[in-house]
Formats: structure tokens, C-alpha cells, sequence
């Protein structure tokens, strides 16, 4: 089995600065965990520590059954896949996956096979007595992830593996990753800062902030009930509205339901309809811009006609001009309440 396991995971830099507080995290065998939040947040320096390049300042990880926390990386049975490639330019690609095997004594034939057997999986076999200088981003990428799987570990760590690339070949090698991921069944580790990166390669997302776990979950759980403000202003492209609502209304927004107390409220743009029908909210918009986008396109509307911006998202090109006021709608079931105090979800 290899799972892993972080219990109450802290570290602590000199200076007193905390970057990760008290993490607990189980990743099932065979599972597709993606880390994911902003920069500073402490994804990168978890995943460190579970490939032992940083030390651990308190609570324990373990691979399998096995704690780790004092064990040195090269004896953790990981692979670790950079940003950076880091692959080696004076080396063929045949040799730069073939060099972590040769280093722990795997006989000759068994190098070889491993070697073939990835580039056949990751389509690079054309290209195996090139250098890297010789070959494109993303197959620099694909030898950077051979390297990782002839090793055969138990536990797969990728630091922002597709940062570098352009946005198509980003989409492309997303894909790759996790039909890979899928074929090998090796439990995978996975930092981004993308959300929708994350939302596609997960099996379990988790969002972090500040260094702690803000939510950890399924991705459509995530996306559909948020369980803090930041959750859901984090999780969803274009983010979710959010409002502050006083006890007192908001003008320009109507409730069937009136909130008691100050709260936050959030409706994601796609479930927001235009319509001149009375709604569980219904949100008067003067229109500020707009976006067509292919199939679907964006509004931009100011609230009651001078407040805080509204986006919602239709089907279709058939815009509205610039100052067109409109109103927009939604159901009881989409709408989202958290508390403006503590950010947590309410309903």
C-alpha cells in the first residue's frame, strides 16, 4: 500500500514564520491529490516535505506504514517531477531516464526495458537519442515524467509540472497526466496554482490558505458547497459573486427569504438567469462590459446601477449594449450564505 499520511504537519522557518500550521491529510492508495491555492500559501513546502527536501518542524508524514519524517528522500521510494524539467543537457533522452536506475544497480536489461516501456507510454521513443536542447517543452516534460515512472515508486510528487508550457500544450499535457496517472494507479501528489487545473486532474482537491487546509474534498463537492468564503471566491472561473449583505438589504437586490444578521451571500454566474421574473434573488444591473467567449459569453453589471460588480454567465452571443439595465435571477438552491465574521458557510 502506499498512502499517505500527514498528521498535524508544521513547518517553521527561522524567525518564527510558520508555513504550514498543523496540516492533517490522508491520500488513499492510488488517489490523484492536487494541492492548490495561492502563492505563499504552503502547498509547495508541504510537498517537500513529503519528498523530504525540507524538514519537518512537527507532527508526523507517512508513506505506506511506514513514518518518514527522519528518512532521507532518496529512501522514500518517491519521483518527483520539477517545474523546471531539471534534466540533464549533456545527456541523451534515453540516459537522462535511464540515470536514476543505473545509480541503484538495476541490471542492464531491466534499465533498458523500464526506459522503452515509459517513452512507448509517453510517446518520446522517436527522440531517445536526442538531448533536451533538441526537443520542445512538452516533450522535455514527458522525459521529465519517464524519469519519474521507470522508477516505479510508490508515490508520484509534481511541483507545478506545467507551469512553463503555453496554454494549449498545457490543456494537452493535463490530459496526459492524468490518463497516466489513471493506467499506473500510483498514488500522485500535485501543486498548482490553476483552480481549474486542479478541478480537472483531482480526485481529492485540496485548497489551501495561509498554511492550513481550507477544504479537502472531492472537486464537485468543492465547487457546489463551498464551506468558507475563500473556497468559494478561490474555486470556479469566473469566481463566484459575493456580497455583503447587511441586515438592512442591499439596494438594487431583493430575497424571498430575508437574512437575519450581517452575511455574506454568493451566487456563482452560471446560475444566474436574466429575466424580468421575480426570483428565491433577483439582482437589478446596469450592464459596464461584456464578454463573448465562443459558446457562452460574460456580463458585467453593476449592482443597482452604481454597486459592486455582478458577473453572469449566458449561453450564446446575443449581448446586451453597454448601460442596458437588466435583471438577473436565481433559485433558492444555488444561492450560498457564510458568515461575514468567522467566513464559514451557513446554510
Amino acid at each position: 500500500m502506499s498512502e499517505v499520511r500527514l498528521q498535524s504537519v508544521r513547518k517553521v522557518y527561522p524567525g518564527g514564520v510558520e508555513a504550514v500550521k498543523g496540516v492533517s491529510l490522508e491520500i488513499a492508495d492510488g488517489q490523484f491529490c492536487v494541492l492548490v491555492g495561492p502563492s505563499g500559501c504552503g502547498k509547495s513546502t508541504l510537498l517537500r516535505m513529503v519528498a523530504g527536501l525540507e524538514t519537518i518542524s512537527g507532527g508526523t508524514c507517512s508513506i505506506g506504514d511506514r513514518e518518514v519524517n527522519e528518512v532521507e528522500p532518496a529512501d522514500r521510494d518517491i519521483a518527483m517531477v520539477f517545474q523546471n524539467y531539471a534534466l540533464y543537457p549533456h545527456m541523451s533522452v534515453y540516459d537522462n531516464m535511464a540515470y536514476g536506475l543505473r545509480n541503484r544497480g538495476t541490471p542492464k536489461d531491466e534499465i533498458d526495458r523500464r526506459v522503452r516501456e515509459a517513452a512507448r507510454i509517453l510517446e518520446v521513443e522517436p527522440f531517445l537519442e536526442r538531448k533536451p536542447r533538441a526537443l520542445s517543452g512538452g516533450q522535455r516534460q514527458r522525459v521529465a515524467m519517464g524519469r519519474a515512472i521507470v522508477r516505479k515508486p510508490k508515490v508520484f510528487l509534481f511541483d507545478e509540472p506545467l507551469s512553463n508550457l503555453d496554454a494549449k500544450l498545457r490543456i494537452q499535457m493535463r490530459v496526459e497526466i492524468k490518463k497516466l496517472q489513471r493506467a499506473l494507479a500510483t498514488t500522485s501528489i500535485y501543486v498548482t496554482h490553476d483552480q481549474l487545473e486542479a478541478m480537472t486532474l483531482a480526485d481529492q482537491l485540496v485548497v489551501m490558505n495561509k498554511g492550513q487546509v481550507e477544504q479537502a474534498g472531492a472537486p464537485i463537492t468543492l465547487y457546489e458547497r463551498p464551506m468558507t468564503i475563500f473556497v468559494a471566491g478561490f474555486i470556479g472561473a469566473p469566481p463566484m459573486n459575493l456580497l455583503d449583505m447587511p441586515a438592512t438589504g442591499v439596494p438594487g437586490l431583493s430575497l424571498a427569504t430575508p437574512v437575519a444578521g450581517p452575511v455574506t451571500l454568493g451566487v456563482r454566474p452560471e446560475h444566474l438567469e436574466l429575466s424580468a421574473e421575480a426570483g428565491a434573488l433577483a439582482i437589478d444591473l446596469t450592464v459596464t462590459a461584456v464578454e463573448a467567449v465562443g459558446a457562452e459569453s460574460y456580463i458585467y453589471g453593476a449592482l443597482g446601477g452604481q454597486g459592486p460588480e455582478i458577473i453572469v454567465r449566458i449561453p450564446g452571443r446575443d449581448l446586451p449594449a453597454i448601460g442596458t439595465s437588466l435583471r438577473a435571477v436565481a433559485r433558492s438552491e444555488n444561492l450560498h450564505f457564510f458568515s461575514r465574521e468567522t467566513g464559514i458557510r451557513l446554510n
